[in-house]
C-alpha cells in the first residue's frame, strides 16, 4: 500500500514553511560549532534509529509518529540559542502547529510532543520515550568525527563502533 512506502504527513513536515526556516536558523547559530551539529541528517538518523529500536523491542509504534518526532525533536535549538528557552520546550511549541498543519490528530500530536519533550531525559526502559532518547544519543557518529579527541563526551559514551 502507498501509505506503507510513503509517509505523506512526514513529507509535509519537511515541506512546511516553518520547518526549513527553523533548520536555517539552527544552521546559522551552529555555523562555527565544532561538535555534533543539529542537521537534517541528524534528525533523520534519530528517526531511523528510533524506528529500528522500536521494531527490535516489539513496540507497536507508528512509523509516521516516530519519524515526525525525529524531524522535529531539535527544531527549537535556535530559540534556545537566542532566548535561553530549553530547546525541547521551544521545539514542542513550534512542532505543535506544524503537526496540526500537516494533518496529525490531537492524539498523534500529543504522542509526538511527548517524545520531543522527553528526548533529553535519560530513561532506562524499553518504552518509546526511552528508545527515542537512546536513538538521539546513538545517532552521533563519534567514530568518524574530526573533533572526537576534543569532545567533552566521556569516552565510554562515545559511539566508536557502528551499531545502527
Amino acid at each position: 500500500e502507498r501509505q506503507k512506502e510513503y509517509m505523506e504527513r512526514v513529507s509535509a513536515i519537511w515541506n512546511h514553511p516553518g520547518y526549513p526556516a527553523c533548520v536555517q536558523e539552527i544552521q546559522k547559530w551552529e555555523a562555527d560549532r565544532e561538535f555534533c551539529r543539529h542537521t537534517p541528517e541528524h534528525f533523520l538518523a534519530v528517526a531511523r534509529i528510533a524506528w529500528i529500536l522500536a521494531l527490535e523491542n516489539g513496540l507497536p509504534a507508528d512509523r509516521e509518529l516516530v519519524y515526525a518526532a525525529g524531524l522535529l525533536h531539535d527544531i527549537g535549538r535556535h530559540i534556545q540559542y537566542s532566548q535561553g528557552i530549553p530547546h525541547e520546550k521551544a521545539g514542542a511549541e513550534l512542532a505543535e502547529s506544524i503537526l496540526r498543519d500537516c494533518g496529525f490528530t490531537d492524539r498523534e500530536t500529543e504522542q509526538v510532543l511527548e517524545l520531543i519533550l522527553n528526548h533529553r531525559t535519560r530513561q532506562g526502559g524499553t518504552d518509546l520515550p526511552s528508545l527515542f532518547y537512546r536513538a538521539d544519543k546513538l545517532s552521533r557518529d563519534c567514530f568518524s568525527c574530526p573533533a572526537r579527541v576534543a569532545c567533552d563526551w566521556p569516552e565510554d559514551r562515545k559511539n566508536l563502533k557502528i551499531r545502527y
